[in-house]
């Protein structure tokens, strides 16, 4: 009875460790503070970026902005990546080129955060 349990654990222990491995998505939380006086434009760059690169690149999987409701200069936005090559053909496309160019004295403050998802397979639609 103990070699089975034994052998069941190291099946889990395996089975979650190839799950990790598997995932190759780039996950992270982007944190930003807006000059207040300059939100209306700054809105305006992010929706045509979202947009365009939602529309034209496959490898964005997800980027999805919210401002908080007490704070609307306080923006997050959730990006996935297919892997961190679709990552770098992001930062790289004429598009995002033209957000980080034309909002770069609109951003206060960016925190970038790194994360890894806990459920790849999910899609938010």
């Amino acid at each position: 009875m103990k070699s089975i349990l034994f052998l069941l654990f190291n099946l889990i222990i395996i089975t979650s460790s190839y799950g990790q491995e598997e995932n190759k998505q780039m996950v992270r939380l982007a944190k930003l503070v807006i000059d207040s006086t300059q939100l209306e434009t700054y809105t305006i760059y992010l929706k045509e970026e979202i947009e365009t690169s939602i529309k034209k690149e496959p490898g964005v999987l997800t980027l999805y902005a919210i401002t908080e409701k007490a704070r609307p200069t306080h923006i997050t936005i959730l990006e996935i990546y297919a892997n961190a090559e679709a990552y770098q053909r992001h930062i790289k496309t004429p598009h995002f080129l033209k957000y980080k160019n034309g909002t770069k004295e609109m951003v206060k403050s960016l925190e970038l955060i790194e994360g890894i998802s806990l459920v790849p397979s999910m899609k938010i639609k």
